[in-house]
């Protein structure tokens, strides 16, 4: 059933995608203050949003842990945490080109940026910490701690460019005040789209795999034991 669920994914990601980055690249015109590069925003923000989600599916299925020490919930948790990082280094690398092309520099410490370097570092150290704890109870209960402390620096992140009086050369949200142009909005959407389908499908092969590891890990105590 997971195996057919990767595949209609994929398919269905692949449907959605290609028609959808032929008609960025190939058929909206130009940004009239941009330029061609603007279209690095139906990569950044898709990204961005993807990575919420999943962190945010991260910290319901840490909690659930924590209540009901079941490994289906560390495993989904892991899963999204791969690949919601993945998703925040995508963001970070675009921003900086984005930001090169337009401001004349790689990176500025405004709040926004600073906040989401902070949020990937965070979620890299949980990454980084899990593997190092062999107990597989221990290892998933202070997985979960950590991805629910990570995800405090989620409200700021999205909070950065919002809060008054705070000076930062990140654009603002466009989506909420309306200033993306109407034939942008289709393909943007359509972006989001097909990076939560790829994503999912990665999601369910990673949590497929974590859960084939910890059995063999569990195996191979048994035998040590004897």
């Amino acid at each position: 059933m997971r195996e057919k669920a990767i595949y209609i994914l994929a398919i269905l990601a692949a449907l959605v995608m290609i028609p959808n980055l032929k008609t960025v690249f190939m058929g909206l015109p130009d940004e009239a203050m941009q330029g061609a590069i603007y279209r690095i925003i139906f990569i950044h923000v898709p990204a961005a949003i993807n990575a919420q989600i999943f962190f945010t599916v991260s910290l319901v299925t840490s909690i659930l842990f924590l209540v009901k020490k079941n490994f289906l919930w560390d495993s989904i948790s892991v899963s999204c945490i791969e690949v919601g990082t993945m998703l925040v280094l995508v963001n970070l690398v675009t921003g900086s080109i984005w930001g090169r092309n337009q401001w004349g520099i790689w990176w500025a410490w405004d709040l926004r940026m600073t906040s989401q370097l902070m949020c990937f570092l965070l979620y890299l150290g949980y990454l980084l910490v899990r593997p190092a704890i062999a107990e597989p109870t221990q290892r998933a209960s202070i997985s979960a701690f950590v991805a629910i402390f990570a995800y405090a620096d989620i409200p700021l992140v999205l909070m950065a460019i919002r809060l008054p009086n705070v000076r930062t050369q990140h654009p603002g949200p466009v989506l909420e005040t309306g200033t993306m142009a109407p034939e942008f909005r289709a393909p943007f959407g359509l972006g989001v789209l097909a990076v939560f389908l790829i994503c999912t499908a990665l999601i369910l092969i990673r949590q497929h795999q974590e859960t084939a590891q910890r059995e063999i890990d569990s195996l191979r105590r048994e035998l040590h034991s004897i």
